[in-house]
């Protein structure tokens, strides 16, 4: 038999794929993090925050999250999203005098449009948003205000707030025309979504503008200014990886490996079930171990955390990676399979799953305001009987949990869009009826799913929406009749609910993030 010759094509891919490998996008990561530390060393005050799900990877040391889309930057796709507000890197950064934000992005670019436009049309439309209520406070003030132009609880003057958009040189001037054409709708926008601007434009001292930093970024060590001394808050925007576009072969005293430029991007392709805080437990286990052994290494530390947070009684799904169809050469390093226990209640673990004890919180239920409603997953129930009164769940199987009174208790079998669009809407009326029975007797409800981060979100917003007035109190669902719900209503109603949350892990706005996607375009 002739020998079987790979086409160039196969043997491309069979050379990316090797070039991709988990060892060296975990190394990569390892690499980068290296300048991301040296940059968050210049500024130690300020905090650390990063960009979801990609800046998660480059730090240990993370004081918050935030979620800006490169899609909502994208050249004539420019967006300012109500439902990804990030309200609290603003609130961090008026606290802190400022931040820096994390993230990465793949070969070709220095930096991800989430930074060169996506961050900086946030930071002018909070801008003009403040200097708005700045001039509002200064009309309404009496005549010794009006005279010093000072709003009542700020310690700035509305002439001196700066409200231009600051655009990255690469960034062409007929794009920047574009989009200052946009930011007043935009600010109009926000101003109409109920946020509230008050507190914000009391605790900001200086108006909010972005800086970009990079490998590529000359920084002269004892010239580096002091963050006070700069006439604006700053938003220190941070591109982990190396723009540099030719392949790269790096070499250690043991191994080669080859970098990948945003290596920790679309994590879901290659991290066969790591999360960024497992790779940090066990990064120099990892980093210095023989790359042909790190993907059996890998399945052996998520199955090991998996059976911890099992026998703790913790949400612990099955990490199942499926083989790959790739060349025989290639196929050994590749075909792996976790050998796990059977999986909890047949469900597959999510590789975008970011728990949210990756950064150092328990997993709780998150509390809406003070409407007695509160969201979480159905792995909380059996721990939260006498924290809530009733309990609305919405998970696809029927729970083995039993309770004392049927009253009590709803199961409303709902599944994604994806499976069945018309599912949630099927089962709202009966949602809406119990909730509406037990808050009329003031009781404490939980609204939970598999996740508490998708369908209970979505119930909790319909109840809000046609039980509660506009300023989030119980009323019957009296003011629902002479509402007129449009989506932008429906936005406002969701960025509320997002910004009233109250939990454990609030502070770091990672189940904030993940709900907020439910309402974009």
């Amino acid at each position: 038999m002739a020998e079987e010759r790979l086409s160039i094509y196969r043997a491309s891919r069979s050379i990316k794929k090797k070039q991709n490998s988990l060892y060296n996008a975990l190394r990569s990561i390892y690499e980068d993090s290296i300048f991301v530390s040296e940059i968050a060393e210049l500024w130690r005050e300020l905090p650390l925050v990063a960009n979801l799900r990609c800046g998660l990877w480059y730090s240990s040391r993370f004081d918050g999250t935030c979620y800006f889309k490169s899609t909502d930057g994208h050249c004539k796709n420019w967006s300012f999203s109500i439902s990804r507000l990030n309200f609290h890197v603003a609130h961090l950064c008026a606290q802190k005098g400022g931040c820096i934000i994390v993230d990465s992005t793949r070969k070709g670019k220095r930096f991800p449009d989430s930074m060169s436009k996506t961050i900086p049309i946030w930071s002018c439309v909070l801008n003009r948003a403040i200097m708005n209520y700045l001039e509002k406070c200064s009309t309404v003030s009496g005549t010794k205000q009006q005279e010093s132009n000072v709003c009542p609880g700020t310690k700035h003057t509305s002439p001196e707030w700066d409200c231009s958009l600051y655009l990255p040189l690469w960034v062409s001037a007929m794009e920047k025309a574009a989009i200052e054409d946009r930011l007043e709708d935009w600010t109009k926008q926000l101003e109409a979504s109920g946020v509230d601007i008050s507190s914000l434009a009391q605790s900001l001292k200086k108006p909010l503008r972005p800086l970009w930093v990079s490998q590529k970024t000359v920084v002269w060590l004892n010239e580096v200014p002091d963050f006070d001394s700069w006439d604006f808050t700053p938003v220190i925007l941070v591109s982990a990886s190396s723009s540099n576009g030719i392949v790269q072969h790096r070499f250690t005293s043991e191994f080669s490996w080859h970098y990948i430029s945003g290596a920790g991007d679309d994590e879901e392709s290659w991290a066969r079930g790591l999360t960024p805080q497992l790779f940090w437990k066990n990064v120099i286990d990892l980093i210095d171990s023989d790359p042909d052994l790190c993907n059996q290494q890998v399945a052996d530390i998520v199955e090991k955390d998996r059976v911890y947070r099992c026998q703790r009684g913790e949400d612990a799904p099955q990490v199942i990676v499926k083989p790959k169809n790739l060349s025989v050469e290639n196929h050994n390093n590749y075909n792996e399979e976790c050998n796990a226990c059977p999986p909890l209640g047949g469900s597959e673990y999510p590789n975008n799953h970011i728990d949210m004890g990756s950064l150092g919180h328990q997993r709780s239920m998150f509390w809406i305001g003070s409407t007695n409603l509160a969201v979480g997953s159905t792995q909380l129930v059996t721990n939260l009987t006498e924290e809530v009164a009733c309990t609305l769940n919405c998970e696809p199987e029927l729970s083995s949990i039993c309770f004392p009174c049927s009253d009590t208790y709803l199961h409303l079998p709902m599944v994604s869009s994806k499976q069945d669009r018309f599912s949630l809407l099927r089962n709202l009326p009966a949602a809406l009826s119990f909730a509406q029975s037990n808050l009329r007797h003031k009781k404490k409800l939980l609204i939970c799913c598999d996740s508490g981060k998708d369908i209970s979100v979505c119930v909790a917003l319909a109840i809000i929406t046609s039980l509660f007035d506009g300023e989030g109190s119980f009323d019957d669902g009296k003011s629902f009749t002479d509402t007129h719900i449009t989506k932008l209503e429906m936005r406002r109603k969701l960025s509320g609910l997002l910004h009233n949350f109250r939990g454990a892990g609030d502070r770091h706005g990672i189940l904030k993030q993940q709900m907020a996607s439910l309402l974009t375009d």
